[in-house]
């Protein structure tokens, strides 16, 4: 498993674009890792919040559904969802396959970051 050495990492397994330091008052994309995928397996399901919607950094704000199991999906950051990646819709396995580029979740108008972990820092955490 690789990470993106550009992104951080929240312990609940939801990377951003960006560093925390760069992200308040930007639009940062959000994912899961491949840590969460591999562990997942298949994902068939993935309920995401929706346009408009405010997440809170730490809280649930949506589910990823796999052929293994359901888990809660987590907002690394407060703020406001800006856009949701319709192309995974119907395409789940593209979380699977690319959850760095194309399987990217949605996006957020960042108003305050949680907690986060460089690459180093999350695959210590995580043992990859």
């Amino acid at each position: 498993m690789a990470l993106n050495p550009d992104f951080y990492y929240s312990e609940d397994h939801e990377w951003i674009n960006a560093t925390p330091d760069t992200a308040v008052g930007a639009t940062v994309r959000v994912g899961i890792t491949d840590v969460a995928a591999d562990r997942l397996g298949e994902v068939v399901f993935a309920e995401l919040p929706a346009v408009g919607d405010t997440v809170t950094a730490g809280e649930t704000c949506g589910e990823i559904e796999s052929t293994k199991s359901v888990s809660d999906l987590y907002s690394p950051v407060t703020g406001t969802v800006t856009a949701v990646n319709e192309d995974i819709d119907g395409a789940y396995e593209t979380i699977n396959n690319d959850p760095y580029g194309e399987g990217w979740l949605f996006e957020v108008q960042v108003e305050e970051v949680g907690e986060l972990m460089t690459a180093d820092e999350y695959a210590a955490a995580n043992g990859v």
